[in-house]
């Protein structure tokens, strides 16, 4: 298998306007779950509760500060906990799939979106990211996103979307 790991990221929050919580994951990938929430927060008028163990990423426009030696400016990134996490890729805006790496890994990452619906830079409810890892790949994320796009990688996709299993986010949000 070329994918190795899978982590599905949904839009439960009602106060962050670019929060995406992990609701479900195969909890195999360290770069994530060394990252998990290590205290809880309560939520307040203009936060959204955080439980001990939540994996929470924000799905943004690249920052004016990103820079560096790319041959193209990526159109999102993705960051956790205030550090960015991946720059994302999206080479045709009419496809709902992109592609990123780990930053400070060797680790490709591609991305399928599910009603991924932004307004005044609110992602709106439904929304959905769905993040595949492919461990040592970083090099081959042009090759493999167009295996994505070509549909060769979804028996391993639907593999890993099978082994996942839901976490209790969004249960004690106060919902």
């Amino acid at each position: 298998m070329i994918l190795t790991d899978y982590y599905k990221f949904e839009r439960v929050a009602t106060k962050a306007k670019s929060r995406m919580d992990c609701t479900a994951s195969t909890h195999s990938y360290p770069e994530f779950e060394d990252r998990t929430a290590t205290r809880a927060n309560k939520a307040t008028e203009k936060r959204d509760a955080t439980d001990v163990g939540d994996i929470i990423i924000y799905y943004n426009d690249v920052p004016t500060q990103f820079g560096g030696n790319v041959h193209r400016k990526a159109d999102k990134s993705i960051s956790i906990k205030g550090k960015n996490l991946s720059s994302v890729y999206v080479p045709d805006v009419a496809r709902n799939i992109a592609y990123g790496d780990f930053r400070g890994t060797t680790d490709a990452l591609l991305f399928v979106f599910h009603n991924l619906n932004v307004v005044n830079g609110v992602i709106q409810k439904g929304s959905i990211i769905e993040v595949f890892v492919a461990r040592g790949k970083s090099k081959d994320r042009v090759p493999l996103f167009e295996m994505l796009s070509d549909g060769e990688l979804d028996d391993e996709m639907n593999e890993l979307r099978g082994n996942a299993s839901p976490t209790d986010i969004g249960f004690t949000m106060g919902y």
